[in-house]
């Protein structure tokens, strides 16, 4: 079988970066040069002109809506945005439907992700405040991870029986990723909203009815009762400051309790909801500009281990609905590495930060097998950027079966050029190769 030379690569990897030859045989990393390599047969050569060669990002939570609410977006056009974005890997949620919580239901969306997904996937076991003893079957080798949704959200998955929680807590055998906020709190701010003003609800109040103390109340529940019970828990979309001071700062491994920022906490505050409206409605909702600044040095200092997008869209009908009615979420897979490399540009993170904490640490995290990092003997998850490759995001450009975007009118100054999924071209000069198809994640634990 052919191979592929990458040639004149810039390569950003475990905090080191080199000018580099790259060859590329049955969809690993057979040789890195950083002399450059000769004359090699049997290749397709590409002159990669010094552009950016990273690992493939690897997503940690997607929502990609089906089986059972396609109309929103579905595996192929979701993983087409990942591909598009430089995400080679995504890790998906179960609020579907029907919801994956038993083990048939979860080996029918592997699947369909093997059927449809253009890069490389895992599904979540979901938790139900009884289907407990069936998601502890899962296998942790072959799957990424259990998740536990504490608060409300899309697909009302809540567990909130205290019992369940504890038991949960207590007999996960793997890593419990889980979405903290206190349901008693937002509902008692939800009443205080419609006393105010009925069914007319500003989008603006949405940080206040899915306030911090709701978030820091459910956090740190969560991080108690893992540490009284030795749980490998990780907190899914942090965004608040109080929350951060639960987690430890220092590198991932070795940590049992770790947290993950989104890219729209990162990027937005609630003042945006002034032009953004509803397609900035989030869960947990998007909060102050302190907020977001706290989160941003959360991930310099180590206390977030990772970076995701939490892409959960839904149609432009959906969310154009009165305040109550309006579902939380949005797509953010296609635009969430340009959008950290331009928050890199404006000296919020270095280069080596943002590859370190979109590839290598949720590859660490998750004790991926052999991807996160380019390694020989490693799967060939790669991503090219050119640098000085302006572009402004607009509905033509998109591929999230949604159609929007709240990026929309952002111009950006880093482009994905090419995105290799296990050595593959799967994405490349704004086209994706819908022929191609990745693989399922596996994890040494």
């Amino acid at each position: 079988m052919k191979g592929t030379l990458l040639r004149e690569a810039f390569i950003v990897n475990e905090g080191r970066t080199c000018t580099a030859d790259v060859l590329i045989r049955d969809g690993m990393i057979e040789h890195i040069a950083d002399d450059g390599l000769g004359q090699v047969s049997n290749v397709e050569e590409i002159d990669l002109q010094g552009n950016l060669l990273l690992p493939g990002v690897i997503d940690d939570q997607v929502h990609f809506r089906e089986p059972g609410l396609m109309h929103k977006e579905d595996i192929a056009h979701g993983s087409a945005a990942a591909a598009a974005g430089g995400v080679t890997s995504f890790m998906e949620m179960p609020n579907t439907d029907p919801q994956t919580l038993t083990q048939a239901l979860l080996e029918e969306k592997y699947a369909l992700g093997e059927r449809h997904s253009h890069v490389n996937h895992s599904f979540y076991m979901g938790i139900s405040n009884d289907n407990l003893e069936e998601a502890l079957r899962t296998d942790p080798t072959r799957v990424c991870g259990l998740k536990a949704f504490l608060g409300s959200s899309t697909g009302n998955m809540l567990v909130d029986d205290p019992g369940t929680l504890d038991r949960l807590f207590r007999k996960a055998h793997m890593l419990l990723a889980v979405h903290a906020e206190d349901e008693a709190t937002i509902r008692r701010n939800m009443q205080r909203a419609v006393e105010r003003w009925g069914h007319a609800i500003p989008m603006d109040q949405h940080p206040v009815i899915r306030d911090a103390e709701a978030c820091y109340i459910s956090s740190s529940n969560a991080v108690a009762l893992a540490k009284a019970h030795g749980t490998r828990l990780h907190v899914l979309h942090i965004s608040t400051a109080r929350e951060i001071d639960l987690f430890e700062p220092g590198p991932v491994e070795g940590k049992h309790i770790t947290a993950e920022a989104c890219v729209h906490h990162l990027w937005f505050t609630e003042a945006d909801h002034a032009t953004k409206g509803s397609l900035l409605k989030w869960n947990p909702a998007v909060k102050s500009a302190a907020d977001r600044s706290a989160i941003r040095q959360a991930v310099v200092d180590d206390r977030i281990d990772v970076l995701a997008t939490d892409h959960a869209p839904h149609t432009l009908e959906e969310k154009a609905r009165p305040y109550a009615q309006c579902p939380s979420g949005g797509p953010l897979v296609q635009h969430a590495l340009v959008a950290m490399l331009e928050l890199q540009r404006q000296d919020v993170f270095t280069l080596t930060q943002v590859v370190e904490k979109m590839c290598h640490a949720p590859a660490r995290l998750f004790r991926i097998s052999k991807r996160g990092f380019i390694r020989e003997g490693y799967h060939a998850d790669l991503v090219q950027v050119d640098r000085n490759a302006p572009w402004t995001v607009d509905r033509s450009n998109l591929f999230s079966k949604c159609g929007w975007s709240p990026f929309e009118g952002q111009r950006f100054q880093d482009r994905v050029v090419r995105t290799w999924v296990n050595g593959n071209l799967v994405f490349a000069n704004g086209r994706v190769m819908h022929e191609i198809r990745g693989e399922r994640l596996l994890f040494d634990r």
